[in-house]
């Protein structure tokens, strides 16, 4: 009989700018991961202004409490050997968060840890590249890889693994970008549908952040690029021509750089009433999905020509994932607590 694989149950949150996030997961000893509780997902729209106003909304923390109460009862149902509650891009811009922390604290017993983008890149990255680890190589994914979270307040840029001397989930390289669906959508596309000046604003801001991501981040060496977060699936289940979200058929599919900036285009110049007729689009995203297009449609381009710069070879396409922040913050507590 062979011998019996340890485990530990744990619990991961992703508070972000646009949504928060809950996943109660078994971590096995040998790395691997399944769910006990697959991930929840509520629209709080925490970063609501903060880009503008440097706080968080009295409206914003009230919705996001809401959320963590849910969230609390759902632990109860389902207790954990330990949670992270890990906080991002809004958070880290707010001047009232210690507000935010001591209530979620007195509701979780846990208080939020609000991570530096580095740490919130490496975190992806690990998730996202598991997949890599798995047998995904087998299926065409070429290492250098480049895994891009495209989430509300914020883009990390991550790159690693060259398929020789750095494994495929080390990270050689990682940026955060202050852009993002929520951002570009408050600070530029300010119209419905957006103009075309607006549009302009904001995809120079975009290539800005990029151009200066591209002083730490290698980017021409990517082979690979992996999207993850909400904005992306989204995007690539557009592209996919569903008529709902089916995470299922979203996770690992491919999609060539010419659909995604066609459907890109398309719903950035939608108005947000053409947009919600669409299920398969989140409601809560329908008025800042175009921020997240802008993003998306801005990193494929400039990522594309940066890797034909470097050594001649033209990307044409990315593959999406559903295994971004939150599968990381499981995967490394888990792994942490039995090693």
């Amino acid at each position: 009989m062979s011998e019996q694989r340890r485990s530990v149950v744990v619990g991961g949150i992703d508070c972000g700018t646009n949504s928060i996030r809950l996943k109660v997961a078994r971590v096995f000893d040998d790395g691997t991961m399944e769910d006990v509780v697959p991930r929840v997902l509520r629209v709080v729209r925490l970063g609501q202004d903060v880009d503008k106003m440097h706080r968080f909304a009295d409206d914003a923390l009230e919705r996001t409490y809401a959320a963590v109460r849910e969230f609390a009862g759902i632990l109860a149902a389902h207790p954990v050997e330990q949670l992270r509650f890990v906080a991002t891009s809004a958070t880290r811009d707010a001047s009232n968060r210690d507000e935010f922390e001591d209530t979620v604290e007195s509701i979780l017993g846990v208080r939020p840890e609000v991570i530096p983008g580095t740490e919130e890149a490496a975190l992806s990255f690990l998730a996202a590249t598991s997949m890599v680890a798995g047998g995904a190589g087998e299926a065409g994914l070429e290492p250098p890889y480049l895994v891009v979270d495209l989430g509300g307040g914020s883009t990390e840029l991550v790159l690693g693994g060259d398929g020789n001397d750095v494994p495929a989930t080390d990270v050689v390289a990682a940026y955060s970008m202050n852009v993002g669906s929520v951002r570009m959508t408050e600070r530029h596309l300010r119209h419905d549908p957006p103009t075309a000046d607006e549009i302009a604003a904001a995809c120079d801001d975009v290539d800005a952040h990029i151009a200066e991501a591209a002083t730490t981040v290698p980017i021409g060496r990517t082979r690979t690029i992996i999207g993850v977060s909400g904005s992306v699936t989204t995007m690539t289940a557009l592209a996919m021509g569903l008529d709902h979200y089916d995470h299922t058929k979203v996770d690992g599919v491919r999609i060539g750089f010419e659909k995604a900036f066609e459907v890109d285009d398309r719903f950035l110049n939608m108005s947000r009433a053409e947009r919600a007729t669409y299920r398969t689009i989140h409601p809560g995203r329908v008025d800042v999905v175009g921020g997240g297009c802008v993003v998306w449609n801005r990193v494929l381009d400039r990522v594309g020509q940066a890797a034909f710069d470097d050594h001649g070879q033209r990307l044409d396409s990315y593959v999406a994932s559903e295994h971004g922040l939150l599968d990381g913050i499981c995967l490394k507590l888990g792994r942490d607590l039995l090693s």
